[in-house]
């Protein structure tokens, strides 16, 4: 039994990208992260990063830190996945949408032909 998430699909990326491959205790369906791909026009990184965003904000209200006796311990994980969410953010601002400096001229203009 396939106990992972098909990572060849955009939503099985968007899984990976967030860490929610496990079948057994996902977070999101997968027409949930369908949605943040379509909001996003189908970018992996902003979609990521508006799952990873969703789901802090849906753990933000659980423990963050608790104290036994001397035993401590802390959850970090809203920062985490804010923190993640952020840098998702940041390299799709850094991608180039396309390389429109290097046009390719080779063709000629298609004016006259003795131009070209």
């Amino acid at each position: 039994m396939t106990t992972t998430y098909d990572i060849t699909t955009d939503v099985g990326k968007v899984r990976l990208l967030i860490g929610d491959t496990d079948i057994a205790d996902a977070q999101f369906t997968d027409e949930e992260i369908q949605i943040f791909l379509d909001l996003n026009d189908d970018s992996l990184y902003l979609a990521s990063a508006n799952a990873l965003e969703a789901w802090a904000s849906n753990i933000s209200g659980s423990i963050d830190t608790e104290k036994i006796g001397d035993y401590s311990y802390s959850k970090k994980s809203v920062d985490n996945k804010m923190k993640l969410a952020a840098q998702y953010r940041t390299i799709e601002s850094e991608t180039p949408i396309q390389d429109w400096a290097s046009m390719d001229l080779t063709a000629g203009s298609a004016i006259t032909e003795e131009e070209d």
